[in-house]
């Protein structure tokens, strides 16, 4: 197996599982937690099709893709926990005026 094979593998199965657990969780933190783990497989795939060979260097484009996306995700994960924070903190105050 190698190891382009392998990374493809295990970004599908982290795909997979996050997939599964956006639809089933409830939570918006376990949701914006699948989230990341989908990313993160994606990320595996595409650092994966950038493998060309034992004696070809590996693409720069796809690497660069990755890069770029974990920056983005970074921000994304801090918005989005921010977002979570400002709902938890209303659904707070509607349940004390109550």
């Amino acid at each position: 197996m190698t190891g382009g094979l392998i990374f493809a593998t295990m970004g599908a199965v982290l795909v997979g599982i996050g997939l599964y657990r956006l639809a089933v969780s409830t939570g918006l933190v376990r949701r914006l937690v699948a989230i990341n783990v989908v990313s993160a497989g994606v990320g595996s795939i595409l650092v994966a099709s950038a493998y060309r060979g034992p004696d070809l260097p590996s693409d720069a484009v796809p690497q660069a893709f990755v890069l770029t996306g974990i920056v983005v995700i970074v921000a994304m994960t801090a918005v989005g926990l921010l977002i979570v924070r400002r709902i938890d903190e209303m659904e707070t105050e509607a349940r004390d005026d109550a």
